[in-house]
């Protein structure tokens, strides 16, 4: 049976000392609670050390991107042998901010999945999802489709298997619209479907599938009832020390 993983995506926010104050509130809150999920958060590179540093036992280490190249005049970026130095084990590839704001493409985004896989231990978490205008033009299902075969172009099953997968769709990203949890599982079934195609069975079996988009305490137990859905890739919700503890379960 899949684990399911549970992430919070900090974005752009929160200082050194915010981040701090977090995780301050979060350990004396959980005292050495167990909860039945992995359980993590992605957030700004500055803040990763703030995280090492902590050394919290069971809490995931997320970075939100990074390059696809080792190393080189790229100003600004962020080489995956520069994550693993920080106990980062997790990266989120492929958001669909990124996507927007910085120009990344199914192509970039491949690219940067080689990289991930060939060439460090991180595990990446693959963001998929359409816009409104192409959800209101029924063509969800084309889209997902065509951004998961790309983005796991000359991918091994071996690798492919180690996957997380966020299905965002773009209109419930920040916006307080949320697809229903029945919306939620059509799409996470079709990404496991290509999977199937892609690979086979027993490889899409062990690929988890997250939901992300407008998910709160109050809904995430409606999205992780669903059979396709592993986890939940959090914005807004994850900021908040209780209701970041009342995601977990």
């Amino acid at each position: 049976m899949r684990q399911k993983i549970i992430i919070g995506n900090w974005k752009m926010y929160k200082t050194m000392k915010e981040a701090n104050d977090f995780l301050t509130e979060f350990e004396k809150k959980t005292n050495n609670r167990t909860f039945n999920c992995q359980y993590g958060v992605a957030v700004s590179f500055t803040n990763l050390f703030v995280l090492k540093n902590r050394k919290f036992k069971n809490l995931i280490i997320a970075a939100q991107n990074c390059h696809d190249q080792l190393q080189g005049a790229f100003t600004g970026e962020v080489a995956v042998n520069m994550l693993e130095e920080l106990d980062v084990s997790y990266v989120i590839i492929g958001h669909s901010e990124r996507r927007q704001y910085f120009n990344e493409t199914n192509e970039s985004i491949n690219r940067k999945l080689k990289t991930i896989f060939n060439h460090s231990k991180l595990l990446p978490i693959l963001c998929c999802g359409e816009t409104l205008a192409q959800y209101e033009a029924k063509t969800t299902h084309q889209i997902i489709e065509t951004q998961i075969k790309s983005a796991l172009k000359d991918i091994t099953g071996d690798q492919a298997a180690k996957l997380v997968i966020a299905y965002e769709p773009i209109w419930a990203i920040g916006t307080g619209k949320t697809a229903s949890a029945a919306q939620a599982q059509e799409i996470c079934a079709l990404i496991r479907t290509i999977i199937v195609k892609l690979y086979q069975k027993d490889i899409a079996n062990k690929v988890r599938i997250q939901y992300g988009g407008s998910v709160k305490p109050d809904n995430i137990k409606t999205f992780l009832s669903q059979p396709d859905i592993d986890g939940a890739l959090v914005g807004s919700a994850s900021l908040q020390v209780n209701d970041f503890i009342n995601l977990l379960h």
